[in-house]
C-alpha cells in the first residue's frame, strides 16, 4: 500500500515543491492549508487530498490512515512575523506542538518539523546543532519554541525530527520575491541593479528549495535510528555566504545570461544578524549534499522571467499579500449583505 505523507502549510513556497515531489514518489497526499495564495498552486492528481483547514484548528479525523507528518505551516518570514506576532506564536510554535501531539496519538510513524537556522541569531563562530541558539526575531523565538515542544514527544514508536533549514531560495510554483537570492534576481533582473541589505559583511547559509525538500523525502525513507530526536542543519558549507560576496555572485550570474554590467545598489539599516553554519552532521549521517548554488538558482529564476513562466505579483511578497488579505476582508465584511455583494 502507498504510504500517506500530511503536509501542513502544502500551499506554501516549499509545499508547492515538496507535494509533487512526493505523488511522483508513489506517496499519497493529504495537504493542509488555508490556501491564501490559491488551490491552483498545486495541481489535481488522485493521490492527492486538499483539505482546507487552519493548522490551529486540525482535528484527529484528518490524521486517519496517515503515516508521515511534514509540519511546513508557519508564518514565513522575519517582517511577517513581527507584524502579526500574536498569529505567528500560535502557528508556529502552538499550533506544530498540537499537531505533533496529535499526530503521536493517532499512530503516525514520523513527524518532521522543518525549522530555521535563523534561531542561530548572531554568532561569532560556525555553529553546529549543538550550539547554543540565539533567536532574534519572533519568526526565529517561534520556531525554537516548537523545536523544544516536539522533541520530547519522540520514542521508539514516533520519530520526531528537526531540520534547521538556511535561508531557502530558487523558484516554487507559490513564488516568493521576498527571500534574498530571490529578491536580489528580480531586482537585478528588472533594474539592472542588485539591491543589498548593508553592510555585506554578515554570513547567511542559503538551500535551494529543491535541495530541502529532497531532504524532507529522504527523511521520511532513511532508518529511524539515524534520525530519531535528531536535529539537522540542512545546507551545504559552499553556501554559506557572505552577503557582499553573496549580491556579487548573483550579479555575475544575471550579467551572464542577460549580457549586460549589473550594479549593485546598497540600503537600509545595516542587519546584525549574521551566522556561519556547520553542515558536517547531515553530510555524515544522511550523506547528503546540496546540489543547488545561488548562480544556479538566480540563472533558473531569470529563465522563467525572461519566458513569462514567472512574473512578480503582490503574493509573490508575503507581507504585501497578508495585508491586501486583511483590507479586502474587511471591504467585504462591510458590503456583504445576505451571503453576497450585488447577487444576493
Amino acid at each position: 500500500m502507498k504510504k500517506t505523507v500530511l503536509v501542513t502549510g502544502a500551499g506554501g513556497y516549499i509545499g508547492t515543491t515538496l507535494v509533487p515531489k512526493l505523488l511522483s514518489k508513489g506517496y499519497k497526499v493529504k495537504a493542509v492549508d488555508r490556501y491564501f495564495f490559491g488551490l491552483e498552486k498545486l495541481d489535481e492528481n488522485p493521490n492527492l487530498v486538499y483539505i482546507k483547514e487552519d493548522s490551529r484548528r486540525i482535528n484527529e479525523e484528518i490524521f486517519a490512515n496517515v503515516d508521515f507528518v511534514i509540519d511546513l505551516v508557519a508564518i514565513s518570514n522575519d517582517p511577517s512575523g513581527e507584524l502579526f506576532e500574536e498569529a505567528t506564536y500560535q502557528i508556529n510554535h502552538i499550533s506544530r506542538v498540537r499537531t505533533a501531539t496529535i499526530a503521536k496519538k493517532m499512530g503516525v510513524k514520523r513527524y518532521i518539523l522543518p525549522s530555521s537556522c535563523s534561531i542561530y541569531g548572531f554568532q561569532d563562530t560556525k555553529v553546529d546543532e549543538t550550539a547554543k541558539t540565539n533567536p532574534l526575531t519572533v519568526y526565529a523565538i517561534a520556531n525554537e519554541r516548537a523545536e523544544k515542544g516536539v522533541l520530547p514527544l519522540a520514542d521508539k514508536n514516533f520519530c520526531v525530527t528537526i531540520m534547521r533549514q538556511s535561508t531557502v531560495f530558487g523558484y516554487s510554483p507559490r513564488m516568493r520575491f521576498d527571500l534574498a537570492i530571490n529578491g536580489m534576481t528580480y531586482g537585478a533582473w528588472r533594474n539592472k541593479k542588485l539591491p543589498l541589505m548593508r553592510d555585506g559583511k554578515q554570513y547567511r547559509p542559503m538551500v535551494h528549495v529543491q535541495d530541502t525538500t529532497d531532504v524532507m523525502c529522504l527523511l521520511l525513507e532513511i532508518e529511524t535510528v539515524k534520525i530519531n530526536g535528531e536535529l539537522f542543519n540542512v545546507g551545504g558549507f559552499t553556501n554559506n555566504y557572505q552577503l557582499g560576496e553573496l549580491g556579487e555572485e548573483v550579479a555575475r550570474a544575471v550579467s551572464e545570461k542577460l549580457n549586460e554590467e549589473i550594479k549593485i545598489e546598497w540600503y537600509g539599516d545595516i542587519d546584525y544578524r549574521s551566522y556561519s553554519v556547520d553542515f558536517t552532521k547531515i553530510k555524515t549521517i544522511l550523506g547528503w549534499e546540496p546540489k543547488w548554488n545561488a548562480s544556479m538558482g538566480a540563472k533558473d529564476i531569470i529563465d522563467r522571467l525572461e519566458d513569462g513562466t514567472l512574473e512578480k505579483n503582490t503574493d509573490t511578497i508575503t507581507i504585501d499579500w497578508y495585508n491586501d488579505l486583511i483590507k479586502w476582508h474587511k471591504i467585504i465584511k462591510n458590503a456583504e449583505m445576505y451571503g453576497g455583494i450585488l447577487d444576493i
